[in-house]
């Protein structure tokens, strides 16, 4: 009887140290997932041909700052890779063409995600464009057409507001500034406080975090793996492939004129975010080009290396 009794105590024993280390080693595993890699800040960083030192407690502290912000904003910044996939490439034409430096397109992921957002003082589009600024660049803007919402014609203007910006101040980091603050602005600071370098200036609190954030949002894009995010080719949105139609006359009803091209009103207006109203009325002697889908083009190819996907970004 002792005996049993023996065996009987050792047995729960065995059974309690088992579950003591299996419950030690889930508590380890959970520790371990809510751990998180905080990334570090480099030494420096390139940026449009020019490097920027990180060697001061403030620089340091503001560039941590956003990259922590937007690698640990997963949300967003996930889908700010995906619209990139899409988007960059295009834009990318663009700014070789003006001969910006292609750093600059991160902007347009900081002004608005790659989305067709709207500011509360007016600014609308990828570039953010006030009304006045766009008109100043060639783009329309009325209660029918605004072409702040037109990638490719948004992103021409926003190639020359930072040529000329670049051109006024010598420095494509100052330019970069200056898209959020105005070239006046940017000059006005470097001369009340007698320096000639971005990362020197006390600026306003939105001015003060910009550029740093451009630069850690280009760092993340650039090296996705090293900062956690893993995404493969399918999951990325694929380039739109469309194809131009000419139109030289008004379209009273945009829903059938779409219709009558075998496509939906809803494809339309995604396709061409510009027309505001369900008719479009042509400027007087121009022709409007409008994107409609290449069916032959919009496959999705699934097998292509990750190497694509950094390029893209």
């Amino acid at each position: 009887m002792k005996l049993i009794i023996l065996l009987f105590l050792c047995t729960i024993f065995v059974t309690c140290v088992q579950q003591e280390e299996q419950s030690s080693t889930t508590n380890q595993e959970v520790t371990s997932l809510r751990q998180f890699n905080i990334p570090e800040v480099p030494n420096s960083i390139q940026f449009a041909g020019e490097t920027i030192a990180l060697d001061t407690r403030d620089q340091i502290e503001r560039f941590d700052r956003e990259l922590i912000v937007n690698n640990f904003w997963h949300s967003n910044t996930i889908l700010f890779m995906k619209r990139a996939h899409r988007w960059f490439p295009k834009m990318k034409e663009i700014f070789k063409n003006y001969d910006v430096p292609q750093d600059l397109i991160y902007i347009s992921i900081v002004e608005s995600g790659l989305m067709q957002v709207r500011s509360p003082a007016g600014a609308r589009g990828f570039w953010q464009l006030m009304p006045q600024t766009a008109r100043q660049y060639g783009l329309i803007v009325n209660g029918e057409i605004d072409e702040r919402l037109h990638v490719e014609k948004s992103t021409r203007a926003a190639c020359q507001y930072l040529r000329n910006a670049y051109e006024e101040l010598g420095s494509w980091l100052l330019a970069a500034a200056a898209y959020n603050r105005g070239v006046r602005g940017i000059e006005d600071a470097l001369e009340h406080q007698q320096v000639d370098d971005y990362t020197d200036l006390q600026l306003n609190a939105e001015t003060h975090r910009y550029v740093f954030r451009i630069l850690a949002v280009k760092l993340i894009m650039k090296n996705p793996e090293e900062f956690g995010f893993h995404l493969t080719q399918t999951q990325m949105y694929p380039e739109r492939k469309v194809r131009k139609v000419q139109v030289t006359e008004d379209i009273d009803d945009l829903v059938e004129w779409s219709l009558e091209r075998g496509e939906l009103y809803k494809t339309t207006r995604q396709l061409n975010p510009w027309i505001r109203q369900s008719y479009l009325k042509v400027p007087r002697a121009d022709t409007m080009i409008l994107s409609l889908p290449d069916e032959t083009n919009n496959s999705i190819t699934s097998a292509v290396m990750n190497d694509t996907i950094k390029k893209n970004l």
